[in-house]
């Protein structure tokens, strides 16, 4: 289903910028002349039919998947370094702060998947478009700040926020950052 979807999402990105790009153009040159040619039709029923698909494809998503909750949380990154949104390290000594470190990014999707996005509005219900795209700016972000934080020897990553903000349009910038420390053995 997700291939028809995007399947659909670009013979919409395309049949969006023939029409406009090529199309309007060729209105504006030759405005007298009835007769529309055959690849602004397509180009059209590309467009119109994009949008139909991707409808249609949300639509049965919507009716076939449950929301699921997922409760795991790793308190420990990828490379061993322990990341704690709290100043204290439990059964733990902080032996040395070493000072902050942050991760950022700032992620997008593209018109497609936006598309997806703007008709799950009007039906309802999770926008994982949009989820996803939280979920990998989140990951990436978090580990260039453990990236950071093992450069400087650390431990554990103590008081780590997670700060974002709407940059434009569907793109969003994440910001986390925390207290890098060494730990007592």
């Amino acid at each position: 289903m997700k291939i028809v979807r995007q399947i659909g999402s670009l013979a919409f990105v395309l049949g969006l910028f023939v029409t406009i790009f090529a199309g309007v153009p060729w209105h504006v040159m030759v405005y007298d002349d009835p007769v529309v040619p055959w690849w602004l039709r397509i180009s059209v029923f590309c467009l119109l039919g994009g949008i139909l698909v991707v409808l249609a494809t949300v639509a049965l998503e919507q009716r076939k998947t449950k929301p699921s909750i997922d409760d795991s949380s790793p308190t420990e990154s990828e490379g061993g370094v322990l990341l704690l949104n709290s100043a204290e390290v439990p059964r733990r000594e902080i032996r040395e702060i070493l000072g902050l470190v942050q991760g950022h990014t700032v992620y997008a999707i593209w018109l497609g998947k936006d598309l997806s996005a703007l008709i799950r509005l009007v039906l309802g219900g999770e926008l994982t478009e949009y989820t996803e795209m939280m979920g990998k700016a989140r990951t990436l972000a978090t580990d260039r700040m453990t990236t950071e934080a093992k450069q400087m020897g650390a431990d554990a990553i103590i008081n780590v926020r997670y700060m974002t903000t709407s940059v434009v349009g569907s793109a969003a910038e994440l910001l986390v950052y925390g207290t890098a420390v060494k730990l007592s053995e």
